[in-house]
């Protein structure tokens, strides 16, 4: 319902901006919010709520032209899907009728791929955390496409986000679940990137490789203590403590916001948390997480502990580590 409403707002902000032309020149940075249509994009629903049956008769046929009327009004490309006789192929027809009709650039709404409008911001996005994450973190963001995920790992690099959308196995869940983690938490990786940036005797990741975590842990000098929820006991040192309850949100954002104020003991000026720490609220909230608490040293003469966290369903990913040394 989110992706709807904001979707609506936005095709009723743009609708009162003007010529088609102008509404192409509406940009942003990356798509901030889980919706279907990236900003970029918003044109293309202009045109299917605002097009005349005489020229939507130009591309679909009548009944078509009179099914999308009677949907009408229309805030998100899910409800133009759930039209009768509107598939993939009428949905690229339209697409290619709002570019010509100047509703959507096509440099900056680069294409439709498994029923998202993608903008060339998101698309980079989506190229790059894909050719860039370990195997474990692509089996986490895509839990319930295993092959499509293994053809993902097979087929890189990719250099368009076409190619990963025609990728075998990967449909319109996968592909959402790819855009989500490639532009959504972009404040968050901000300020885990600026706590990181500094000799702060912490870290913070929105993108790892837990089981890799897990192991360094394991092999470090010292193993002082572990707490693990629903991460399988196999994987698991002996003596490690398991919790019934996964993590919420809450416990994600209080590991996340001790490790900047942990960071934050250690410089000057101090980083503000608070544009970063409300983006995690916002890509955490409803989820419930795996994960670890791990405490352990690489020497006699320091301790680290680790906090990571992994939605079960669309793999968000969060590790908030501190240290300390002699």
């Amino acid at each position: 319902m989110r992706g709807v409403l904001a979707t609506m707002v936005a095709v009723a902000g743009l609708a009162a901006c003007g010529t088609p032309e102008e509404l192409a020149q509406v940009q942003a940075p990356l798509t901030a919010t889980d919706v279907d249509v990236a900003p970029e994009c918003n044109g293309y629903m202009t045109f299917v709520n605002t097009a005349s049956y005489e020229t939507l008769h130009v591309y679909v046929p009548s009944n078509v032209a009179n099914n999308i009327i009677a949907a009408r009004p229309m805030g998100a490309l899910a409800a133009l899907i759930a039209v009768d006789q509107v598939g993939p192929t009428r949905l690229q027809t339209l697409y290619n009728a709002s570019v010509s009709l100047g509703y959507i650039n096509a440099s900056s709404c680069v294409g439709l791929y498994d029923n998202l409008l993608v903008s060339a911001d998101d698309a980079a996005a989506i190229v790059s955390l894909v050719n860039g994450i370990s195997d474990q973190e692509m089996h986490d963001i895509l839990p319930y496409a295993w092959n499509g995920a293994v053809a993902l790992l097979a087929g890189r690099p990719f250099t368009t986000a076409a190619q990963v959308s025609n990728t075998a196995g990967i449909g319109p869940v996968s592909m959402r679940n790819l855009r989500n983690a490639a532009t959504l938490s972009r404040p968050f990786e901000q300020l885990a990137a600026a706590v990181n940036g500094v000799y702060g005797q912490a870290r913070l990741l929105r993108h790892f490789d837990w089981y890799q975590e897990l192991q360094n842990a394991n092999y470090a000098y010292r193993l002082s203590g572990m707490t693990c929820f629903g991460v399988d006991p196999a994987l698991l040192p002996n003596g490690a403590e398991i919790r019934p309850n996964l993590a919420d949100a809450t416990e994600v954002y209080n590991a996340a916001s001790y490790t900047v104020t942990y960071a934050n003991y250690f410089i000057n000026p101090d980083i503000d948390g608070t544009a970063g720490l409300a983006n995690l609220q916002s890509v955490t909230a409803g989820k419930a997480f795996f994960g670890c608490y791990i405490e352990y040293a690489n020497d006699p003469w320091s301790g680290h502990t680790i906090r990571f966290f992994v939605d079960q369903v669309a793999g968000v990913e969060v590790l908030a580590e501190t240290w300390w040394s002699e």
